[in-house]
């Protein structure tokens, strides 16, 4: 087994015992609400997190504003303006960002 899968088996078993723990030590109790709000906001923020980076970093690591960083804001404007569905709001993202690279 090389290096690299090793630590992916190694961190999926802490992954997986890190979400046990938290039914076993809490034992069916529910966890206060100040804990559990930002608890909630968590994900979001990562995901949020890795769209900006995905979006805005080039090939070394540097911030890039280009086509990507145009359909990411055309998305985002559809879903502030309409709240439309995600999927059209992802066709508009692709549309502006292929528009761009044309002009470009």
């Amino acid at each position: 087994m090389s290096d690299v899968w090793a630590t992916v088996l190694a961190l999926a078993l802490a992954s997986a015992a890190i979400r046990a723990s938290g039914p076993v030590l809490l034992g069916g109790r529910e966890l206060p609400e100040w804990i559990r709000r930002p608890i909630a906001l968590v994900a979001p923020a990562l995901l949020a997190a890795l769209i900006v980076v995905g979006t805005f970093t080039g090939d070394e690591g540097v911030l890039e504003l280009d086509a990507r960083a145009a359909g990411l804001a055309a998305a985002g404007g559809f879903l502030a303006l309409t709240r439309g569905s995600m999927v059209v709001a992802v066709a508009v993202a692709a549309l502006v960002a292929a528009l761009v690279r044309l002009a470009s």
